[in-house]
């Protein structure tokens, strides 16, 4: 299976599962909960009431539906005041969801920013001309709406048509994300080589581009199969993830999670010279974003790496600079703890695949 490919099942159990896996590579994975599990998913807005507000800055909110959340900034709200605002980020086992009063509507190219007026262009978008013509779009797109909305032009908008970005932002504009647009939406970008749904999500998707954010054009590369997961074997891919186990070559690593932080071991097998600690450190750093996305980890994570001589510590570094760079979720390499590990802050965006399942 060549190219880049989503493959979308709706399984009996649950809303639905996609994977993006490019060069018969599993890539990316998002399950949704079971049906009747109402977990929420970064993003999705919602309504919440303030029960208890804190001394300094902070409220806990009771959230509409059951559950409840803490809103970090809430210097401007009172107790008993229902809000409007969104998932930032999911918690820890135990810990109430973090709220935010800002509200973003993000698509494959195009956030919108309610509240927060002006239109901005991505810095990593260089040419002027091209910033110039995204800019002029969005804003011909918002003639009509509040002065109060604004957008940002993402860098994936680069080179994206007029047709492209007034129909996202009218999308956006009717509605926020669902938790499977939120899902695909930055697979969209590039555009996929084949997308595979159930014919019935398939037929809306086509009677409605604006759906998946796309256009007519785009669709043309959308087949119909009723459990793609099975077709391409991605379900056993799935059931591999519940081992911690990842092998790599002659070499593995355990990836464990805790209560309290995510514990990754690595292993170089039978060979424990300080070439092998060093290869094997680096196909880890290159190879920990992807199991981390598959397996729907966050928070803190600790890598025990194998023994290597300090002076190549600069090159593991690098590369691990290098691998989550490529990688969509907001990650922090604190650096290296005075025990010799190595420390990873993760925003947690999605619910451990071991909880879905």
């Amino acid at each position: 299976m060549r190219g880049r490919v989503i493959a979308v099942v709706t399984p009996s159990d649950r809303p639905f599962a996609a994977a993006l896996v490019v060069d018969g590579r599993l890539e990316d994975l998002v399950i949704a909960p079971r049906n009747g599990d109402l977990r929420p998913f970064p993003g999705q807005e919602l309504t919440a009431r303030v029960t208890r507000k804190l001394p300094k800055s902070g409220a806990f909110c009771a959230l509409e539906g059951g559950g409840e959340g803490f809103l970090r900034d809430a210097r401007d709200v009172a107790e008993g005041q229902s809000l409007p605002l969104a998932v930032q980020s999911l918690p820890e086992p135990g810990k109430a969801l973090t709220l935010t009063s800002r509200l973003l509507r993000k698509g494959p190219h195009v956030i919108l920013t309610p509240g927060a007026p002006g239109v901005n262009v991505s810095r990593k978008i260089g040419n002027p001309a091209e910033r110039d013509r995204l800019e002029a779009l969005a804003r011909t797109a918002l003639e009509d709406q509040p002065e109060t909305l604004g957008a940002i032009l993402r860098t994936e908008a680069k080179g994206a048509s007029e047709r492209v970005i007034g129909r996202e932002i009218e999308a956006l504009l009717q509605a926020a994300p669902t938790a499977l647009q939120s899902a695909l939406r930055d697979w969209l970008s590039p555009a996929p080589d084949r997308i595979f749904a159930p014919q019935e999500l398939a037929r809306t998707w086509l009677a409605e581009p604006r759906a998946l954010f796309s256009d007519e054009a785009a669709l043309r590369s959308l087949e119909a199969e009723a459990d793609a997961f099975s077709a391409f074997g991605i379900w056993d891919e799935v059931e591999a993830l519940r081992s911690p186990s990842v092998s790599l070559g002659d070499a593995s690593m355990s990836v464990e999670p805790t209560r309290a932080l995510v514990a990754v071991d690595v292993d170089t097998g039978a060979d424990f010279s300080p070439a092998a600690g060093l290869k094997t450190n680096l196909g880890v750093a290159r190879e920990l974003p992807r199991q981390l996305r598959l397996r729907g980890l966050g928070g803190k994570i600790l890598v025990d790496f194998a023994p290597m001589p300090k002076p190549q510590r600069r090159s593991l570094e690098e590369a691990l600079a290098k691998a989550f760079r490529a990688d969509q979720i907001e990650t922090a390499l604190v650096g290296w703890t005075r025990l010799g590990l190595f420390e990873i802050q993760r925003k947690r965006e999605r619910w451990p695949l071991t909880e879905l399942l």
